[in-house]
């Protein structure tokens, strides 16, 4: 179900390291959800650091966007409508080299900015909440240094249009529910969030709302609705939804009351993108 007929712009396919989903069956689960429309965003993490699984994050770039634009015409008499996004995985240590990737790269739609790495590991996996010896790291440290790198990242860095999944190490960190981030993590958070948000809006870009996190164990969406009550305070419009699926099952996933929710917050459209530049429709 998917009332409000929201594109998915967060997808990943087999061009992406962590996933093997082919790409015509994306399309084809997409339209049969009754979506019209979808972005792929495939992981593209410059110096990503070695993971437990070997996975490199490279994305073969040179092969895609010819792929995808005709996966685009095969689709295009149906009504289907196929745009070509890239996740970009962001530190401050690659911002300068990834600034002017959309210009050397034409044919791209969209760009997410992502925060995927926190003290040299990605805290998907357990082994970088943990020293050598087995003994764990302070949650708080990680999570404050997380943020501080995301500031730096939007202050530095241009080349995208919506910043994906803010709180994104809160899907692997503490056991938290909303209730709980709300009360405790938040307000510990707020002054880096203002300014990280205070930042995104400033530069023209905006945020996604990511429900990833509600089939991964948060009960609620990325980000938690008082990062997203703050952007719209700030006068935040750019929002995108993405169901950051790594499968068919969960494409558009609970996109109808992620809308709900930022109609309850204020927002009145959401945006997709062409050529990296944002259309605005009525939510």
């Amino acid at each position: 179900m998917n009332k409000y007929n929201i594109p998915d712009y967060h997808l990943h396919s087999s061009f992406s390291a962590d996933c093997d989903t082919d790409i015509n069956e994306l399309v084809k689960t997409a339209m049969s959800k009754g979506l019209s429309s979808i972005c792929f965003t495939d992981h593209n993490d410059l110096d990503f650091p070695d993971t437990p699984d070997k996975l490199v994050f490279d994305l073969d770039i040179q092969e895609y966007i010819p792929t995808l634009m005709e996966l685009k015409d095969k689709y295009l008499s149906s009504g289907f409508d196929i745009r070509i996004g890239v996740e970009q995985g962001v530190m401050p240590s690659t911002c300068e080299k990834l600034n002017s990737y959309s210009e050397e790269h034409p044919g791209l739609d969209f760009i997410i900015c992502s925060s995927h790495v926190v003290d040299g590991g990605d805290p998907y996996y357990k082994e970088n909440w943990l020293y050598p010896d087995g003994t764990p790291k302070d949650a708080n440290k990680l999570y404050t240094e997380y943020f501080e790198d995301m500031l730096y990242n939007v202050q530095n860095f241009r080349d995208y249009n919506v910043y994906g999944h803010i709180d994104y190490i809160f899907r692997f960190g503490d056991k938290i529910n909303s209730n709980i981030f709300g009360e405790k993590y938040f307000p510990r958070y707020k002054e880096i969030l203002h300014e990280i948000l205070k930042t995104i809006m400033e530069n023209g870009k905006g945020i996604e709302i990511n429900t990833g996190s509600l089939y991964r164990g948060l009960d609620f969406p990325h980000p938690h609705i008082e990062i997203l009550k703050m952007y719209k305070d700030l006068g935040g419009e750019i929002l995108t939804f993405g169901s950051d699926a790594h499968d068919l099952e969960h494409i558009g996933h609970a996109f109808d009351g992620a809308a709900e929710l930022a109609k309850s917050i204020g927002f009145r459209y959401y945006c997709t993108f062409k050529g990296m530049k944002p259309d605005y429709i009525n939510l």
